[in-house]
């Protein structure tokens, strides 16, 4: 597996390298979101870390231009611990978020946790599953999501969360639920890391997402897909 580390301090990218190399990653660096690119674009890369505050381009600008063609896990970095870097983080498609200083073997943890979604995302299976809603389709083989006959592209995490709603259309999920069947872990204190995923995947898949179709709330208990 390939990860890329962006980060303009030196000693973390250094001190990163080394336990991701440990555990038989191969690690590329960066320094600011412009070298995080062209590494993307010269190297097959499966998961990014990515520090927020860099020089040249920063590394929310950095994701915004990664999302617009890669779905990759990415991993945002911050030295501050305020919730509203960390939502502006996952609006903008980051699939986790971790606060510096951090333990390095929590970082690891993080790494493998999503790369195992990933690959699992993108594994073929055997059976074919096609869940449906109204004019909202996963052809869960493909890895596929379709709206009113457009494709829409979602991140793996965003992904999960709406296979997991629309295979059990009509039934109410807590966010606490939906926390510990997508990120397979127990859910401590997630509701906005719940929340900023389904805004997202709303704006993605509805027409007026103040006004949602398909993924609807279900005031004080949870989320739903309709059934249609």
């Amino acid at each position: 597996m390939k990860i890329l580390v962006c980060d303009d301090d030196q000693e973390i990218l250094e001190a990163i390298k080394i336990y991701l190399t440990n555990e038989g990653y191969v690690v590329f660096k960066a320094s600011n979101g412009l070298e995080a690119l062209q590494v993307l674009d010269e190297n097959n890369i499966q998961l990014i870390i990515m520090d927020i505050m860099m020089p040249q381009m920063d590394g929310l600008k950095a994701t915004i231009k990664i999302r617009e063609d890669k779905n990759i896990p990415i991993i945002m970095l911050s030295a501050k611990s305020e919730d509203t870097d960390k939502i502006m983080g996952l609006t903008l498609g980051a699939d986790d978020y971790i606060t510096k200083p951090f333990n390095p073997l929590e970082l690891v943890a993080r790494v493998k946790s999503q790369l195992r979604r990933y690959t699992s995302l993108g594994s073929l299976e055997t059976k074919s599953d096609v869940y449906k809603s109204g004019g909202l389709v996963i052809d869960d083989e493909r890895k596929q999501v379709i709206v009113d006959g457009e494709e829409v592209k979602l991140t793996p995490v965003q992904y999960k969360i709406l296979k997991l709603l629309t295979a059990n259309a009509g039934r109410v999920f807590s966010i606490d639920e939906i926390y510990e069947r997508v990120w397979n872990e127990t859910a401590f204190s997630q509701e906005n890391t719940v929340a900023v995923h389904i805004r997202r995947i709303r704006e993605k898949i509805e027409i007026n997402p103040k006004d949602p179709r398909y993924l609807k709330v279900v005031w004080g208990i949870g989320y739903k897909v309709e059934k249609i």
